[in-house]
């Protein structure tokens, strides 16, 4: 009974329940004539430039250095504005040891999908325009960029980018952020899944017809000039505070000895990727030209059989017989189809990155040791 006239009680000192609000129709409003021609609606408008937010730029940076070698990736988020991609967020995707694993690939589908339905609840950007890469090197030339950057042309509006960062040039003190997507020769060869000589012929394809690089600009913000200003600051120790002489020593800043880095301790690291790029494009074009070597014989004995079989016919028509049935020779000899070249093309590509990166590397620190030996006047 007590029990009862409790709930009672709490029942009673809740305030009561209201009728639900009738939902009211969404509105839209016309967008006006002075952004008419900026929003592009329709994408008709075609992309010539990449604008990357400085924040972006730092986060970036932040996950290719804590992420185990050259595995940061993540993707971009923004939206597309007068021909321009504004990227103004991005988030790091999950790296797994075996990217090929079912599990691990609806993994970071999951996590892809969470992190976008908890950007939208914020009402932040959640618009994916493309990926980015962190690689080391200029070793971005591979089929995992490819396979992602296709996918995303086909489904994104205007096909999306690819962000490149070099985590050699960063750890230099040189931010390198490159903007790529593939070309429509390619992606035309690509969707037809044909990379055969005749093809390549056709869409006139090499390594340097990939892609095509777009222009890229960083835009920086108050916030970000604020962060950049306060670490370029001298701090003053605590101790220094309480006597002025030793706020003066330590205030001053300390002696640079980063001129005296001639810069090359990656040289050996290119070098070593430039031969085993080279090996690897050996043994591809050892294993085309056995390929080959194998067609030409299949069809060889093909042809030689179908030489036979008009001789016998053209006997047997002579002799007054009916002439043999002429056979299926696919159906008799098993000719391999042509091989694909898109993992020569990958390998030339990455041999050419490599060199370029080593040209520059090189350069700069011949440049630093001649100036070296002028200084000590030998």
């Amino acid at each position: 009974m007590a029990a009862t006239s409790m709930a009672a009680a709490l029942a009673a000192s809740l305030p009561a329940p209201q009728a639900a609000p009738t939902p009211s129709a969404p509105t839209y409003e016309a967008i006006p004539a002075s952004m008419a021609k900026v929003i592009d609606i329709e994408a008709e408008i075609p992309i010539t430039s990449v604008q990357l937010d400085a924040m972006v730029v730092s986060k970036i940076i932040k996950h290719a250095k804590e992420a185990p070698g050259s595995s940061a990736h993540g993707l971009l988020l923004g939206l597309d504005l007068d021909g321009t991609f504004e990227v103004s967020n991005s988030f790091p995707l999950p790296h797994h040891s075996n990217d090929e694993d079912d599990k691990s690939v609806k993994s970071v589908a999951r996590y892809q999908g969470s992190m976008l339905r908890s950007l939208k609840e914020v009402q932040a950007d959640d618009s994916v325009i493309g990926f980015y890469q962190g690689m080391a090197l200029g070793s971005f030339f591979n089929q995992t960029l490819v396979d992602t950057q296709a996918i995303h042309q086909e489904k994104l509006r205007h096909g999306g980018i690819i962000i490149v960062h070099d985590i050699s040039q960063t750890a230099r003190g040189n931010a390198s952020f490159r903007a790529f997507r593939l070309t429509r020769s390619f992606l035309d060869a690509y969707k037809r899944n044909n990379f055969s000589a005749t093809s390549l012929i056709d869409h006139r394809l090499t390594f340097s017809a990939i892609l095509e690089e777009v222009p890229l600009k960083i835009r920086t913000n108050a916030l970000v000039s604020s962060f950049l200003s306060t670490l370029s600051e001298a701090s003053v120790p605590p101790a220094a505070q309480t006597n002025p002489a030793l706020a003066t020593s330590s205030a001053a800043i300390p002696p640079s000895y980063s001129g005296l880095n001639l810069g090359t301790g990656n040289t050996p690291r290119n070098l070593e990727l430039i031969v085993e790029a080279l090996d690897n494009y050996r043994t591809e074009e050892g294993n085309l030209a056995y390929l080959q070597r194998q067609i030409a014989r299949e069809k060889a004995k093909a042809d030689a059989y179908v030489q036979k079989r008009k001789e016998e016919n053209a006997s047997r028509v002579a002799a007054g017989l009916a002439p043999l049935p002429e056979e299926d020779v696919s159906r008799l000899f098993k000719i391999p189809p042509e091989p694909s070249r898109l993992e020569s093309l990958l390998l030339l590509g990455r041999i050419d990155a490599y060199g370029k990166s080593l040209e520059e590397t090189a350069s700069t620190g011949l440049v630093k040791m001649y100036a070296a030996k002028g200084n000590t006047g030998n």
